[in-house]
């Protein structure tokens, strides 16, 4: 087991956890259940909001539960608990195991293979606790917001600058002997103010999200940052509907993977609900394009040794040369697919997105013209057709260089044909995320405005 957590520091100890699935591991089989799976998890966090140079909210969380799958056979049941006293866990084991008696059989149900569960839990420094008290971290959150505050005039309000901490511990385990543990922390800084020029108003934002405290990005810097995004806002003008280049942002870029990956997952194809339905090893994106999954990077924010149903997750190019080799799938969508599990349960481990060299000013010069996007806005995403319909702002660029500000467009375009005309993945990779990847510059698209 890999990251040990001492009694002080969480409710429970890493022993405690791994007593309390053993509980419920063996009142499973002694009720008769064929097969059951257990996660038990603990964690604190510290949250402070300032606003305005005080503080607005501080919150302290301690959140703890225990799920339980059983099997009956091809039959699943499954309950949760908030309370893990001895009595709690064996009513809630009751509980799986009744619901199990009373659902379908389902061919596709029960544990993972044997042989894909993992063995090896290498150390992925995951796990950096930080003893910052309120106190502190209300000055932080104070600091930060200030920097920003103070960077111009025109920063006139702010939605508040946010500092939080969080540490915690899951222990899973199931009745084919697999039993691991996960110690994680997550610690971020995030600054949210509102430029003002007349009766304009313009909001912007920058963060930093790290599992080290340590790597944490200055405070000071984080509220300049945020100051510098909403000022160059102001002026925006309207755009008249044009066919044009589009820059999406390395925080924006990563939506659009997103899409891509709902469309491989196992579930989006079981129920033919994709628009990329039965695409693997066609030509997806451009023969330059390579999209990598790799689980086991240290302090990365999507790392694990193993997935949700304890299935040994390992390196993967999930689209090489443009080419898609197969999908993201969990023990259950690959069975109903006559596959093999890829240790996906519960979503991918760090995806890489290959770039090239060229910076974000030199993306700028390949497009010449066109629309850098640096917000989104609503949620008109189809996953079955791969339409794509999306409220924008951002900047017009003209001769490789920003010209003014825009708001109030819709950029459109179908998500295969986005896929396919990708021109270009910037160097200036974001790594603030499961999804890494640099801006991407798509050839054309349809940009809506007055």
């Amino acid at each position: 087991m890999s990251n040990a957590v001492a009694p002080s520091q969480l409710s429970y100890s890493q022993q405690d956890l791994q007593d309390f699935v053993t509980l419920a591991l063996a009142e499973a089989r002694g009720l008769g259940a064929s097969d059951a799976e257990v996660g038990v998890s603990v964690e604190t966090g510290l949250s402070v909001t300032a606003r305005l140079r005080e503080v607005e909210t501080l919150e302290y969380q301690r959140d703890r539960g225990m799920g339980v799958t059983v099997y009956r056979g091809q039959r699943k049941g499954s309950a949760s608990t908030g309370d893990v006293s001895a009595g709690a866990i064996r009513d809630t084991v009751a509980k799986a195991f009744s619901i199990a008696g009373f659902t379908a059989e389902d061919e596709s149900a029960g544990l993972p293979e044997p042989d894909t569960l993992a063995r090896d839990f290498p150390d992925l420094d995951l796990f950096h606790p930080w003893s910052i008290d309120p106190d502190a971290a209300r000055d932080q959150a104070i600091a930060c917001e200030a920097a920003a505050l103070d960077a111009d005039s025109r920063i006139g309000n702010s939605e508040g600058a946010t500092l939080s901490t969080h540490r915690g511990m899951r222990v899973f385990g199931n009745s084919l002997g697999f039993l691991g543990s996960t110690a994680t922390t997550l610690h971020s800084l995030s600054c949210v103010v509102v430029a003002e020029s007349g009766d304009e108003m313009q909001r912007d934002y920058w963060y930093s999200t790290v599992r080290d405290w340590r790597d944490l990005e200055d405070g000071v810097s984080i509220g300049k940052q945020a100051a510098a995004r909403a000022l160059r806002r102001l002026n925006a003008r309207k755009l008249s509907t044009v066919t044009a280049p589009v820059l999406y942002v390395p925080e924006l870029a990563r939506g659009l993977f997103g899409h891509f990956l709902g469309a491989i997952r196992g579930g989006s194809q079981y129920r033919r609900a994709s628009f990329l339905l039965d695409a693997a090893g066609q030509q997806v994106f451009p023969e330059w394009m390579q999209i990598s999954e790799r689980p086991h990077l240290r302090k990365a924010l999507s790392s694990a040794s193993f997935d949700s149903e304890g299935v040994a997750t390992h390196d993967r190019e999930i689209v090489e040369r443009g080419v898609l080799t197969g999908y993201v799938l969990s023990t259950y969508s690959a069975r109903k697919l006559g596959l093999k599990t890829t240790g996906n349960a519960g979503g991918v481990h760090n995806l890489i997105v290959g770039g090239g060299s060229e910076d974000f000013a030199a993306l700028l010069r390949k497009m010449g013209r066109g629309l850098v996007v640096t917000e989104l806005m609503g949620q008109g995403v189809n996953g079955v057709t791969g339409d794509y319909s999306r409220g924008a702002a951002g900047f017009w660029i003209e001769n490789g260089a920003i010209a003014y500000p825009v708001h109030e467009i819709t950029i459109a375009g179908n998500l295969k044909d986005m896929y396919r005309n990708v021109v270009a993945v910037g160097s200036d990779v974001d790594t603030r995320g499961g999804i890494r990847t640099g801006s991407v510059l798509i050839e054309a698209m349809t940009i809506a405005g007055e």
